[in-house]
């Protein structure tokens, strides 16, 4: 990341899910707190507000939860860091996408220090009993960056591959 357009992307990409992950989460502790679940498309899409203590789709490990789900964040938050560093310039589809992941990460990482109780989630999908993990927007942030970020490292592997190739067929 070396010109000053990159590191506004990245930033302000970060910064846009992290803000948008919070007002929605106020949004969601202040409406949903008396009303579950919220119909949006019948039982299809919900809103329906839930703490967790644990990580993706519930994961739990015993009442430590939180501060080790904590660690972990701030771990995965330097290993993204060094993943920006060694972005090549140009590439913006991998700042993007490492954007999100890090903007998701602190959106759930504030809540984490911010209550006791867990992380916000108010998006409840799926059929009658057949039911989503329930999650939020940082969540949803993490999971686009993540897909984002493994197609991104495929094409590069798949050029590293073909330049490869390319390389040993030459006489």
């Amino acid at each position: 990341m070396e010109s000053a357009a990159e590191r506004r992307l990245f930033w302000g990409t970060a910064a846009a899910v992290v803000v948008a992950d919070y007002i929605t989460k106020l949004i969601a502790e202040a409406s949903l707190a008396r009303r579950l679940p919220l119909s949006v498309i019948g039982e299809w899409f919900q809103l329906r507000l839930v703490y967790n203590e644990g990580a993706a789709f519930g994961l739990h490990l015993g009442e430590n939860s939180r501060w080790i789900f904590f660690g972990l964040a701030i771990l995965a938050l330097f290993v993204l860091g060094s993943l920006v560093r060694s972005t090549r310039p140009g590439d913006c589809f991998r700042l993007a996408s490492l954007a999100l992941v890090c903007g998701g990460a602190v959106g759930n990482l504030i809540d984490r220090v911010r209550s006791a109780q867990g992380v916000v989630d108010f998006v409840d999908i799926g059929v009658g009993a057949w039911r989503w993990p329930t999650f939020n927007l940082a969540d949803s942030a993490i999971t686009v960056g993540a897909v984002a970020l493994g197609v991104s490292l495929w094409q590069e592997g798949r050029a590293q591959q073909q330049a490869k190739e390319a390389r040993a067929a030459e006489p």
